[in-house]
C-alpha cells in the first residue's frame, strides 16, 4: 500500500475496484465513508453489488473478468483527452511509448462490448480520476485472485503513473490486504522469492548476508509459490508439508483434488490455534497461541508495524509460534540462537532489513500508533506514503497488458459464473469465527446468491436448497434471491465446512503470482428436492463435530 489509512478521509476521489471493503476491511470503509459524507467522489468497480456501492457515486458493474479492459480503456481515455502527466512520465517512468502504442487498440465501443458498461461510463470515470489531483485506487482480492490477476495490477500501476498520482499525499495505489498481518509476514519473509525486507533471493550478495548472519547454507535459487506447492501435494511430488494458522482444505481451491494428495502425504505438521479439517490428516499438530497469549508486532495494511503485547497465558500446551519453530529448527539439526524474547527477533529483521532499521520493540512502546516502514534510523519518523521523491526503484516502469479471458467460461453444461468472497461476520476459512455464537447468529449457514430471473428460470424460491456443480465437485447450499449479482453469475462465501466451496473453485493460477482463480469458475445449479434436502442435513447434523469439543 502506497499511502496511508488517515489519507482516505480527506480525499476528493476515489475509485474502489475488486474490494468488498465495507465487509472485508471494515475499518477502511469506515474512513471511505466518512470521505464520502465530506463530500469525496466515490466510483465503485465491482461485477457484484456491495454495501460500499449503496454511497456511490457511480457503480460500474463490469463483467467478471473483464477488468483489463475496463483499467486499459480508461488509460485510452486519458491519453485521447491528453490529461496524462507528461512531467511524471519524462522524469519517473521507463516503457511509455511501448505502453501508449499498445493502448491504441483499447476503444470504448469495444470496451462497452466487453465489459458491458456504457462507453460514457468509463469515459467519465477516467477523466474524473485523472483530473481530481486528490484521488487514489484501492484494491484487493477481486483484482488479485484471477489468472490474469498481475495483468490487474500492472494495469491499475499504469494508470496511477501515466496521471501522476503516485508520490504524493491523497493518491497512490493501495492494496487493502486480507488479513490482519499479511503484510508482516510478507516483511518477514514469508514468501518463495524474498528473505527480510523484500531482498531478493537470487542475490547473491544478499544470500551472503543472511548466510553470514545465520551461518548456515542457502538455496541459490527461489522457492515454490503456495499455489505450486499445492499442486506438488496433490500430485504427489511434495512429501512433506508444515502448515501455520491455515485450514488448507477449506482455503483451497479445488480441494477435493487436494485433499487426496494430503491424505498421500508422508508428513504433515500442523500448527494452529484450533482443531480444524487439515489436522484431520496431521502427523502432529503443535497447539499455538493466538494473538493475544503473545508478544511481538503486527503489520498492517498501510505498512504500520505496531506492538502487541500477551495479555493471558496460552491454554494447555499452546506456546508461541516463535518457540515452536527455533525448537522445531534445533531438534532439526540447525543451531537456532536461544532468543530471549521476541524484541530480541524483531532486533536481528532491523539489523538486515534497512527498511526497517529504526523500528525495534522498545520505539514502539513509546509510539501508540505504529512506525511505518519505511523507516530507515531510529531517528527516522517513518513513512506516511511512499514514492515521494520518484519510485523507490529508480523508474517506474510501465507494463504492457492484454486482455486474457478468464481459464473456465460458463457453457451450456455449467451456464453460472461463480465468484467467492466474505462476509462481514465471519473470518478466512471459519475456524476461529464458526465456534462463536454472535457470529453465528449473525450468518449461520452459508448461502448462495442467485439472480432473481436466473432463480425463476430454475424454479427456485427464496431459501430452497440447491447443489452447485462445477467440475471438480458438489456442494448444497441455500439460495438467496439477491439483487446483488448479475444474471449469470452466483456469488458464495468461503467460511462453511458444511458448504466447503473450494470443493468447486478452479487451481489454475496467475503465472507470475501463482495465485489461484477463486472469482470466476463455471458451475450449474441444481435444485434439491425437499425430502431429500431434509434427510441430508439430518444426517450431516448427526455426524458434524462439536465445535469447540
Amino acid at each position: 500500500m502506497s499511502n496511508s489509512i488517515p489519507e482516505i478521509r480527506d480525499l476528493d476521489f476515489m475509485l474502489v475496484i475488486g474490494s468488498n471493503t465495507t465487509e472485508a476491511h471494515p475499518i477502511i470503509g469506515m474512513e471511505m465513508k466518512i470521505a464520502r459524507q465530506r463530500g469525496a467522489r466515490l466510483i465503485v468497480a465491482d461485477p457484484r453489488k456491495i454495501w460500499l456501492t449503496e454511497y456511490a457515486d457511480l457503480h460500474l458493474q463490469l463483467k467478471p473478468g473483464t477488468d483489463v479492459w475496463l483499467i486499459n480503456a480508461m488509460a485510452k481515455v486519458i491519453i485521447d483527452e491528453d490529461l496524462v502527466d507528461k512531467d511524471f512520465i519524462k522524469t519517473h517512468t521507463e516503457g511509455w511509448p511501448e505502453l501508449k502504442a499498445n493502448l491504441a487498440k483499447f476503444n470504448l465501443p469495444e470496451a462497452e462490448q466487453a465489459t458491458g458498461l456504457p462507453a460514457e461510463v468509463i469515459r467519465a470515470a477516467a477523466i474524473e480520476y485523472a483530473t481530481t489531483r486528490k484521488a487514489a485506487i484501492y484494491y484487493t482480492l477481486g483484482i488479485t485472485e484471477h489468472a490474469h490477476g498481475s495483468d490487474n495490477i500492472f494495469s491499475l500501476a499504469n494508470l496511477v503513473m501515466m496521471t501522476g498520482h503516485l508520490g504524493v499525499r491523497h493518491g497512490g495505489l493501495n492494496s487493502l490486504r486480507g488479513q490482519n498481518n499479511v503484510q508482516g509476514a510478507t516483511d518477514a519473509g514469508a514468501t518463495p522469492l524474498y528473505y527480510t525486507g523484500f531482498q531478493s533471493a537470487e542475490d547473491p550478495a544478499v544470500r551472503a548476508k543472511f548466510e553470514k548472519a545465520w551461518a548456515t547454507d542457502l538455496p541459490a535459487t527461489i522457492g515454490l509459490n503456495l499455489n505450486a506447492i499445492m499442486e506438488g501435494v496433490k500430485e504427489g511430488n511434495v512429501k512433506a508439508l508444515y502448515v501455520m494458522g491455515e485450514d488448507i482444505l477449506i482455503s483451497e481451491p479445488n480441494t477435493n483434488h487436494l485433499e487426496k494428495g494430503v491424505k498421500e502425504l508422508e508428513f504433515l505438521i500442523h500448527q494452529d490455534i484450533f482443531m480444524n479439517e487439515t489436522t484431520k490428516y496431521a502427523s502432529v499438530v503443535f497447539p499455538a497461541a493466538c494473538f493475544a497469549e503473545k508478544d511481538g508486532v503486527f503489520t498492517n495494511t498501510d505498512r504500520r508495524v505496531q506492538r502487541v503485547r500477551k495479555a493471558v497465558n496460552p491454554p494447555g500446551n499452546a506456546r508461541p509460534d516463535c518457540q515452536i519453530l527455533a525448537d522445531f529448527a534445533r531438534a532439526s539439526g540447525y543451531a537456532m540462537p536461544d532468543y530471549k524474547d521476541a524484541g530480541e527477533i524483531y532486533a536481528e529483521i532491523a539489523s538486515l532489513a534497512p527498511r526497517f532499521a529504526g523500528i525495534s520493540h522498545e520505539r514502539l512502546d513509546r509510539t501508540p500508533m505504529g512506525i511505518q516502514w519505511p523507516c530507515t534510523s531510529p531517528e527516522h519518523e517513518g513513512t506516511a506514503y511512499m514514492h515521494k521523491d520518484g519510485p523507490v526503484k529508480g523508474k517506474g516502469t510501465f507494463v504492457v497488458t492484454n486482455f486474457r479471458p478468464s481459464v473456465e467460461m460458463p457453457n451450456r453444461e455449467y451456464p453460472f459464473s461463480l465468484a467467492t468472497g466474505r462476509v462481514l461476520y465471519h473470518y478466512n476459512s471459519g475456524t476461529q469465527t464458526r465456534r462463536d455464537s454472535g457470529t453465528m447468529d449473525k450468518v449461520g449457514e452459508c448461502q448462495i446468491e442467485v439472480h432473481e430471473e436466473d432463480a425463476a428460470g430454475l424454479g427456485l424460491k427464496d431459501g430452497d436448497m440447491v447443489k452447485i456443480v462445477s467440475r471438480r465437485g458438489g456442494i448444497k447450499a441455500r439460495v438467496w434471491i439477491s439483487g446483488r449479482v448479475q444474471k449469470g453469475c452466483v456469488w458464495m462465501p468461503l467460511h462453511f465446512v458444511d458448504a466447503a466451496i473450494n470443493k468447486l473453485t478452479i487451481d489454475a493460477g496467475d503465472p507470475l503470482a501463482g495465485t489461484a482463480e477463486y472469482k470466476v469458475c463455471a458451475v450449474n445449479l441444481l435444485p434439491v428436492k425437499p425430502g431429500a434436502e431434509r434427510a441430508e442435513r439430518s444426517e450431516l447434523v448427526e455426524s458434524r463435530p462439536v465445535l469447540g469439543a
